[in-house]
């Protein structure tokens, strides 16, 4: 076992230039607009207002990213079972990568040498990019806090390796992602207020030295710590606001503080964050948490659950989450939902998708995963046109029935 760090090594590859899709003309209700932050990078827009929802519109050099949006988390270079073909017929227009995962596994001399990630995976759409500090806190066995970054021990080798904020965004830059996330510290619930504290203060030195080494071509998100504590949430928002980001994420939520506590941050957090610039809540992906979330006027959102659920055989539906392994569906012939227009509805029964769970076959998650990401594409898109027409209330009131 190596005691020595592991050095990010490797070049930042030349993007191809993608066009990007027609953004649809809407006419604000409240006339509010963005102003160019890094103008020729990313640019956000609101079209229109429902209240304090927002519908909007990223733009970036690969494509336009419509809000609400919901990202499809491929940590690992991939969404799991899913092809770009398939993820582009069901509407993504953005997927999650993860730094952590993808600088230990395949490296960035891998990831580098086969072109940056766009090329490496074949998604020519826009790629965001977690700074890893999430898995490093969570994932690893041994982990050690410095000034400038965590020494920490691979999950996969125990090797000994070292990410502070500016190697978070050299290997971002070598990703070559759309959009960089800088390096916070994310602590654990329940956290005290003196750790709480000097997290945050930590989390803003960091930001700064990711704000000065922001790779060209590539937007940067500062994200907001704090824990619980909402005179914490403040000071964070107000040191990030300082650093100036293109556009600011809400973390350490979802960490396993009662839903209570987690919505009453949510509404606390998000007027404090720019209005003219994107708003990220990380890691949710509960439907009601999210519609919530929307409500107090969060744009984008990413989590795990569709595709997890699926390999374990829950699937969302339009009247609610069921498990394909029921007994009930052992000689059903009716689809999976009756209102869905994924393949897998089109295609098979539910008696068909519960033996191929029962039998463990690949085509099982594969059918599964592709069907909770239909539905959860097709949700935000149900969910934008809902603000669109002035209707968000009782979009949210009629959906949180359906999904408690």
């Amino acid at each position: 076992m190596s005691n020595t760090p592991h050095k990010v090594t490797g070049h930042v590859s030349r993007e191809r230039k993608i066009t990007g899709k027609a953004c649809i003309h809407l006419r604000p209700k409240r006339g509010i607009f963005s102003g160019h932050p890094r103008k020729g990078i990313m640019d956000y827009k609101i079209l229109t207002a429902d209240g304090t929802a927002r519908r909007g519109v990223i733009r970036t050099r690969r494509g336009d990213i419509n809000t609400p949006s919901f990202m499809s988390v491929g940590t690992h270079g991939t969404v799991k079972a899913m092809s770009p073909d398939e993820l582009n017929a069901m509407g993504v227009e953005i997927i999650l990568g993860n730094t952590y995962h993808l600088y230990l596994r395949p490296g960035m001399d891998v990831v580098s040498q086969l072109g940056g990630l766009h090329t490496f995976m074949n998604w020519n759409g826009p790629i965001l990019t977690d700074s890893g500090g999430f898995q490093v806190f969570s994932l690893s066995a041994f982990r050690k806090i410095e000034k400038n970054g965590v020494r920490f021990r691979s999950h996969i080798d125990g090797s000994l390796h070292f990410i502070g904020p500016r190697e978070a965004m050299k290997i971002q830059g070598i990703l070559g992602s759309d959009i960089a996330m800088a390096f916070d510290e994310c602590i654990p619930y329940p956290a005290s207020r003196d750790y709480a504290s000097r997290s945050v203060e930590l989390t803003t030195e960091w930001a700064k030295q990711c704000k000065e080494a922001q790779n060209n071509g590539q937007a940067l998100f500062g994200i907001v710590q704090g824990g619980m504590y909402k005179d914490l949430r403040k000071k964070s928002t107000e040191d990030l606001l300082d650093i100036n980001f293109d556009g600011y994420a809400v973390g350490g939520v979802s960490v396993g503080e009662p839903k209570e506590e987690m919505h009453e941050i949510i509404y606390f957090n998000a007027p404090l964050l720019p209005l003219e610039k994107p708003r990220y809540l990380m890691g949710i992906g509960d439907f009601g948490d999210m519609l919530k979330a929307v409500d107090a006027g969060f744009d984008m959102f990413d989590c795990i659950m569709p595709t997890r659920n699926a390999r374990h055989g829950t699937l969302f539906t339009s009247t609610g989450k069921t498990s394909i392994k029921k007994e009930d569906f052992k000689y059903d012939s009716g689809p999976l939902d009756p209102d869905c227009s994924c393949y897998t509805c089109r295609n098979f029964s539910r008696g068909y998708l519960r033996h191929l769970f029962i039998s463990r076959e690949i085509l099982s998650m594969r059918l599964n995963t592709l069907h909770n990401l239909h539905f959860y594409q097709t949700f935000f898109r149900n969910m934008r046109a809902s603000i669109e027409a002035g209707e968000f209330k009782k979009f949210k009131t009629y959906w949180e029935t359906i999904f408690p």
